[in-house]
């Protein structure tokens, strides 16, 4: 079965919870991967951090050591019974030091643990190259300890090749840096002398061949030939099982989220509809007040909705949506009903011939009711009492065609036409090029540039001017200051209107706030 069709089957709660779940799914498997990517990540830091403290660590031991070395290769010119004491002493002093042995001839004839000896260099270290300066291997044992592996160390003399300072190191160094610092995700670390290893993993020593594939990390000392593994586990069970309950927790959360949109999506429609059946809807109207005497000649009526649950809402946001909605034409002719029932109490403010504008939006514009629309809101107005003003708003672009039939049919009906909040809308100079209009409202975007020094400033003087040059009446909206009414009286704008006059008010407020007589 197509999937549009099969779509369509589905009701509207279904499709709801089946989008939801597919949301919540494809949620957690995002944040689930994101989050063992990171963690993974954080933790190739960590390891690389903990590699290089040990190349440090371990670089900076051996540059002590041969330190120490370099000031013992004098005392192969003496015999070990004057410079045994000195030898034992150095030893004591140097961390992890088994022994140190002095070598003459190639001989080591002085150590530090026993003292005068005589064994040839090459029984002692089988796998180190004399002719090295400095040379290590990894050994099982020594003699007076066999079983414990251990560091051989070669240092060469630089002026004699035959004399050299020999150290056995014992391997608890390597612990006692790796133990304090590793991770619990270090599974173990392996020191490779040449085909030796010494490793975490057991006591002895162990080949190069049997070492686990594929370290995590592996790093080298400068000078020393000597290599560094790091072992470990790459995607850890504790790093997976956090990224899948985070990948839950937010895949329910997610898919929740998805479903009440949807759910309030879905409802908004029938909100506005009960809405307007419930009565939420109410009209509030703003005075327009005549620049050169400062008197009010009209009302703006603008629509309120007040929501028993959710307040206030907003009325770009109710009327954007209702625009979206196909449901700006019920909204309106609700609108028109409710100014009609004003009207008996809009008829003792006002005077006759008061201007009443009313926002039409182009999705009323261009629809098949519209004229009739017209017609039954004049018809249920007091005859020949206000003069109205339909506001036409620039959310949607009009259709060109249409609307030059349908704009010269407002003129014929003795109706005027205004372009809304010009200069916001992508339309703007459509509506001046093409159409007949009586009135461009100013934005009070610029009207806020008044006095400032922003490129929004020249744009309004350049609004004006055409307004002028096209013989349009020009309304200045969202005025709010006594600087920005006195600029715009100056200019010879036509009307103002904006908190400095009065806020949208209800009918009874506009009924108890201001009163006019017919002959006003």
């Amino acid at each position: 079965m197509p999937l549009p069709h099969f779509s369509s089957r589905l009701s509207t709660p279904k499709k709801i919870a089946a989008t939801s779940l597919a949301a919540g799914l494809l949620i957690a498997l995002l944040v689930s991967s994101l989050y063992t990517i990171y963690l993974h990540h954080k933790r190739e830091q960590a390891w690389t951090l903990l590699t290089s403290d040990i190349q440090h660590y371990l670089a900076h031991y051996f540059h002590d050591l041969k330190t120490t070395a370099d000031s013992l290769q004098p005392l192969t010119l003496a015999d070990c019974s004057m410079v045994s004491a000195d030898l034992t002493s150095r030893a004591a002093f140097n961390v992890n030091v088994r022994a140190f042995l002095l070598i003459r001839d190639e001989i080591a004839y002085c150590s530090s643990a026993i003292g005068a000896i005589r064994v040839p260099l090459m029984d002692l270290m089988t796998d180190i190259d004399p002719d090295k300066e400095v040379d290590m291997d990894i050994v099982k044992g020594t003699p007076m300890l066999p079983g414990k592996p251990a560091i051989a160390m070669w240092f060469r003399n630089p002026t004699d090749s035959g004399r050299g300072v020999f150290t056995i190191l014992n391997v608890n160094l390597t612990p006692y840096l790796l133990f304090t610092a590793r991770q619990r995700d270090i599974t173990g670390i392996a020191l490779v002398v040449g085909n030796e290893a010494l490793t975490t993993f057991e006591n002895g020593l162990r080949g190069t061949k049997d070492l686990p594939p594929e370290p995590l990390r592996t790093a080298s000392i400068a000078g020393y030939p000597m290599q560094i593994y790091l072992y470990g586990n790459v995607w850890p069970a504790q790093d997976i099982q956090l990224s899948v309950l985070l990948g839950i927790l937010s895949g329910l959360l997610g898919g929740v989220l998805t479903g009440y949109l949807l759910y309030t999506r879905s409802r908004s429609g029938k909100e506005i509809l009960i809405g307007i059946k419930r009565h939420q809807f109410f009209v509030m109207y703003q005075p327009v007040v005549e620049s050169r005497e400062l008197r009010m000649t009209g009302v703006e009526a603008l629509m309120r909705w007040e929501h028993p649950e959710a307040g206030m809402i907003p009325p770009d946001a109710f009327i954007s949506f209702a625009e979206a909605q196909q449901l700006i034409v019920p909204l309106t002719r609700h609108l028109f009903k409710l100014i009609a029932a004003d009207a008996p109490q809009l008829q003792k403010v006002l005077p006759r011939g008061a201007k009443l504008g009313v926002n039409i939006a182009p999705g009323h514009l261009h629809s098949a009711t519209f004229k009739e629309d017209i017609r039954q809101f004049a018809a249920s107005l007091p005859p020949d009492y206000f003069h109205i003003v339909f506001e036409i708003t620039e959310r949607d672009m009009i259709q060109e065609k249409e609307a030059l039939g349908l704009f010269q049919w407002l003129h014929d009906e003795g109706f005027e036409i205004a372009v809304d909040d010009f200069g916001t809308g992508h339309s703007a100079l459509i509506y001046l090029e093409r159409f007949k209009l009586d009135y461009l409202k100013i934005d009070r975007g610029f009207v806020n540039a008044i006095g400032t020094e922003t490129v929004t400033s020249p744009v309004l003087d350049a609004v004006i001017t055409l307004a002028k040059r096209l013989n349009m009446d020009t309304v200045a909206e969202g005025v709010e200051t006594a600087e920005q009414a006195k600029w715009l009286r100056e200019q010879h704008v036509t009307y103002l209107q904006g908190y400095y006059f009065s806020r949208p008010l209800r009918l009874a407020q506009l009924t108890e706030g201001v009163t006019f007589s017919e002959d006003d």
